[in-house]
């Protein structure tokens, strides 16, 4: 006869199975953030990225104005400032410099220039990614029909000549409208030209996206209790579509900022004299070889915005794709 076991209690506490109390749930959002935490550069790109949101904000109510001129400070006869280092005018007063031949300070017009290119930029990228999920959630879902002249839809935009349609429409539009003019009217004209003709690019990613997810067990789950495809796709589908919203984005906002730096150098822009990114570097054309100040400061600041939302988009992605190594 085998002799019982005596087991104590604190051994039986040992043994006792976890309750719901030790186990500690992860929602996706918050190992998406442990993720990205991890990633050094992308936190760093990020940092740019809120630095030059708060100065697009701020900015401009601190320094001085971009239209003031200082003619005395510019070689009438060289056309190049007079003074700082390198003939570029930079001094305490003007820390960036100043252009020709009007004068006016560098620092101002980036700072400003900065406001409009963020405005522009992310304005443009939201209307693109309402039009573009919302068609490629429609397109993905239902299928059929509706999901083969949609993506024929997708495709004829993809393959438009976007930058020269919008040359052709900027450039002819009136210059006031539906109660607008000036730069507000242009405003709106560049947020509304720029986001509805790059609205196929996150649709068809939303396409793919939605095609797989259909297919999956929570959806098929969801339609066998006679959800309607209302609630399918608010409550089951679109919230597997933040990851890659978020991450499409943030590497949409740079694309459209240069497309409206793009714009503003070839003369179809924001109107002078206020002061732009692509207006600066197109106003430096004809002064650039005596003052390479001129384009230097500009092109650096549109440097800094594309590759600061490239590499937090860049992070993003890695932090939302299971199968990233990083």
């Amino acid at each position: 006869m085998v002799a019982p076991i005596e087991v104590s209690d604190a051994q039986v506490s040992v043994v006792a199975p976890l309750t719901a109390e030790h186990i500690e749930g992860r929602s996706p959002g918050r190992i998406a953030w442990m993720r990205l935490r991890r990633d050094k550069v992308a936190i760093g790109g990020g940092i740019v990225v809120v630095l030059l949101v708060l100065i697009a904000i701020f900015g401009p109510y601190v320094v001085a104005s971009p239209t003031t001129a200082h003619a005395g400070l510019v070689d009438p006869e060289l056309s190049r400032p007079i003074h700082g280092v390198f003939h570029s005018g930079i001094s305490g007063s003007h820390p960036l410099g100043i252009d020709v031949p009007f004068g006016r300070d560098e620092l101002a017009r980036i700072v400003v220039g900065a406001r409009y290119s963020l405005l522009i930029g992310t304005l443009a990228t939201v209307l693109s990614l309402i039009l573009g999920v919302g068609i490629g959630v429609i397109a993905g879902y239902f299928g059929g029909w509706v999901d083969t002249v949609l993506a024929r839809a997708m495709d004829i935009f993809l393959a438009f000549p976007l930058l020269l349609f919008s040359i052709a429409m900027v450039g002819v539009f009136p210059t006031s409208a539906f109660g607008l003019s000036g730069n507000t009217l242009r405003v709106v004209l560049l947020i509304f030209v720029i986001g509805f003709f790059n609205w196929a690019y996150p649709g068809r990613i939303i396409r793919g996206q939605v095609l797989s997810l259909r297919e999956q067990e929570f959806v098929d789950a969801a339609r066998a209790m006679g959800a309607r495809p209302g609630y399918i796709i608010f409550r089951e589908i679109m919230p597997n579509l933040v990851g890659p919203i978020l991450v499409y984005t943030t590497l949409l906002i740079p694309i459209n900022i240069l497309f409206e730096a793009a714009l503003s150098f070839l003369g179809v822009g924001i109107i002078p004299p206020t002061p732009t990114w692509g207006g600066m570097l197109s106003d430096a054309v004809e002064h650039y070889s005596v003052d390479p100040n001129l384009v230097f400061m500009p092109g650096l600041a549109l440097l800094i915005a594309v590759v600061a939302f490239n590499v937090f988009g860049d992070g993003l992605r890695d932090a939302f794709d299971p199968r990233s190594s990083r």
